[in-house]
């Protein structure tokens, strides 16, 4: 028997039993949405990721307090002491800019209006390392750092917010944790995502903020939370770990077989890391989706038993005329593949809605997140649900294949 009167009869079947046909799909066309929005999601929320680290910049080192992969007691603070001897080394070493950083949460008004958000206490070489440029006024300057100055860089989405708009704020007063501070600039548009935009951020001189933002745990005075390293050129960038390492160790005063008291970071190996998460993520909810899709397929499998239990006259009948064992296990297997295959077209369809729907929250949320169903888990659903029909559609097809005529025909 040709493939295509094997799909005519098949269609004839499946249409004769609408209702049952379609209860049957609704496995696989939830399995197949649920692959193919959960594998769009695990996808882009990698590439958002990814492309966030990477718009950072890849000449920068993270320097962070204490060392998760060696047994380290009691690690010193980085402190501003740290970052001077670093931009000391700068003059003769592969170290460009260093950029110490104090935060703490502190509520910021401006009239009637309030905003609870992080507050980054900086040096003016943030600016550099951040790549940061100014639509109006200025960034925070060395005297305003040795001066303790209550001034206030914002950026334009956090202006926005509090004033109403992002430019001609220059020279107006916000209160930051109670205390007065004046708008001396705000910073360009850049973008980002909800893990990193500093269009949202408020910055003020470090001195200030070690000075006026709440500590958490006693330390040092002059403590910070991590310093930012840009380096002359990206292509040295194991130079530039050693010598960071060397010059903390020196300041830590780290006896010569001790492990470091702090941690190096660069930005493939963030990358590194990030990339790891993301995969486990996108593993993690494609494996969600096809349990799902397995379900489906068990319902594949009970509705066929039940077809061949109604059709055993029909089947012996035919092998009685002359069919033999592989037309008839074609027959129903074309039949479970067709069911697979018309769920997983319309799964296909309703995945691309969903992300479609989930994008457009996200973006509305002001998280650019752009969800695109890629060829690549559409030709994985769709194989996968044929896949499906084929080896839950096989025992029924083979079970209808091995029937015995006579029996066949004697049954009731």
């Amino acid at each position: 028997m040709s493939l295509i009167l094997n799909i005519r009869e098949a269609m004839g079947s499946l249409g004769a039993n609408k209702m049952r046909s379609l209860l049957t799909i609704l496995g696989i066309v939830i399995g197949v949405a649920s692959v193919i929005a959960l594998l769009s999601l695990g996808e882009s929320a990698g590439a958002s990721i990814t492309g966030e680290i990477e718009s950072i910049g890849t000449n920068v080192i993270y320097v962070l307090r204490g060392n998760s992969s060696e047994d380290v007691t009691n690690p010193k603070d980085l402190t501003l002491r740290d970052a001077q001897s670093l931009s000391a080394s700068a003059r003769t070493s592969e170290i460009a800019y260093v950029a110490p950083v104090f935060s703490g949460a502190a509520e910021i008004t401006y009239a009637d209006r309030s905003v609870t958000t992080s507050i980054l206490g900086i040096t003016p070489d943030y600016q550099f390392v951040q790549n940061l440029t100014m639509a109006e006024g200025e960034f925070i300057s060395a005297a305003r750092v040795e001066g303790r100055s209550a001034v206030v860089v914002l950026g334009p989405s956090i202006a926005e917010q509090l004033i109403g708009r992002s430019s001609g704020v220059v020279g107006n007063t916000v209160r930051i944790g109670g205390y007065p501070f004046r708008i001396v600039g705000v910073t360009e548009a850049k973008g980002g995502s909800a893990f990193n935009n500093p269009d949202k951020n408020v910055y003020i001189p470090i001195s200030t903020a070690q000075a006026r933002l709440p500590r958490s745990g006693s330390g040092a005075s002059d403590r910070v939370q991590n310093i930012l390293v840009s380096m002359v050129n990206s292509d040295n960038a194991d130079l530039a770990i050693r010598q960071i390492r060397e010059v903390l160790r020196s300041t830590h005063r780290i006896p010569p077989r001790s492990p470091d008291d702090f941690t190096l970071l660069n930005q493939q190996d963030i990358l590194a890391v990030a990339d790891t998460i993301t995969n486990v993520l996108t593993i993690f909810l494609g494996g969600i989706g096809a349990i799902s899709l397995l379900v489906g397929g068990i319902g594949i499998m009970n509705i066929m038993l039940v077809s061949v239990t109604e059709r055993t006259r029909e089947i012996g009948l035919r092998k009685a005329l002359g069919a033999r064992k592989a037309d008839i296990l074609i027959q129903f297997l074309t039949e479970s593949v067709l069911l697979s295959l018309f769920g997983g077209t319309i799964g296909i369809v309703l995945g691309w809605g969903i992300s479609a729907v989930v994008s457009q929250i996200a973006m509305s949320s002001g998280t650019p997140l752009e969800i695109a169903v890629t060829l690549n888990s559409v030709l994985l659903a769709t194989l996968f649900s044929a896949a499906v029909g084929v080896f839950f559609g096989f025992y029924p097809a083979n079970k209808a294949a091995n029937l015995a005529p006579v029996e066949a025909l004697r049954y009731e």
